[in-house]
C-alpha cells in the first residue's frame, strides 16, 4: 500500500470499472427493492418530508368547504355577474341551475376523485358519483332541485325576521356567495345522507328477504 509524505497510508485509487459496479449494484438495489427487503421508516420520519400546507383539515370539513366554495363561486359568476343582464329573477335561476350542474359535474366532483386517498373513497360526498356523459343532466336537474330549497330557505328566514319586525319591511336576507355556498352545500350534503340511507335501508330489506326465502 502506497503512502503519502507523512508516512500515513492511502487508500487504493478505484477504477472507473469499480465506480461502474457500485453504481450498477445501487440501480440494482432501487428497482428490486421492495417492502419485504427495504427498511422500516417510522410515520413521523416520513411526515418531514411529505409536502402540504400546515394546517390539516378533517375530509368532512375539507368536503363542505369544497361544495360550499363552489356553489358561492356559481353564484358570484352567474347570478351577480349577470344580474344586470338578466333582468328577471326567473331566467337568473335557470342560468344560475344550469351553472351549478356543470359546475358539480365538471370541477366538484372530479375534485373529489383528484384527491381521494383509494378510488371511490369521495364517492360518499357526490349525489350522482359514476363517470359518464349521463351524469351532466343528473346534475343539472339537481340543482333546480337544490335551488328551489336553498330559495325557500332564504325566504323562511326573510319571513321569520320580518316577523320579528327588524327589517323594516324589505328584505333582511339578500343572496351572496358565502351564504349561497352554505346553504347550497348543507341542503346537499343532507339529501345525498338521506339517499345513501335509503339505500342501505333497502339493501337491508333485500338481504332479510333473502334470509328468510333460505
Amino acid at each position: 500500500m502506497a503512502r503519502n509524505k507523512k508516512g500515513a497510508p492511502q487508500e487504493p485509487r478505484k477504477s472507473a470499472a469499480d465506480y461502474y459496479r457500485l453504481n450498477l449494484k445501487a440501480v440494482d438495489d432501487l428497482v428490486n427493492a421492495d417492502a419485504s427487503n427495504s427498511p422500516k421508516v417510522s410515520e413521523a420520519e416520513l411526515r418531514k418530508y411529505r409536502s402540504g400546507p400546515k394546517l390539516k383539515l378533517s375530509d368532512t370539513l375539507k368536503a363542505l368547504l369544497i361544495k360550499a366554495w363552489f356553489a358561492g363561486a356559481a353564484c358570484f359568476f352567474f347570478l351577480w355577474g349577470l344580474g344586470t343582464t338578466l333582468n328577471h329573477w326567473l331566467d337568473q335561476l335557470v342560468v344560475l341551475g344550469l351553472a351549478l350542474g356543470a359546475v358539480t359535474d365538471l370541477l366538484t366532483n372530479n375534485i373529489y376523485r383528484f384527491y381521494a386517498r383509494t378510488p371511490g373513497a369521495n364517492d360518499r360526498w357526490m349525489m350522482f358519483p359514476g363517470k359518464g356523459l349521463y351524469t351532466l343532466p343528473l346534475n343539472i336537474l339537481y340543482a333546480y332541485l337544490l335551488l328551489f330549497l336553498v330559495v325557500t330557505t332564504y325566504n323562511v328566514v326573510n319571513a321569520a325576521l320580518l316577523g320579528l319586525g327588524g327589517a323594516g319591511g324589505g328584505t333582511p336576507l339578500g343572496v351572496g356567495p358565502i351564504l349561497f355556498g352554505i346553504f347550497t352545500a348543507a341542503w346537499d350534503t343532507l339529501l345525498i345522507k338521506i339517499k345513501r340511507t335509503a339505500k342501505q335501508m333497502l339493501a337491508d330489506a333485500r338481504h332479510s328477504a333473502g334470509a328468510k326465502g333460505d
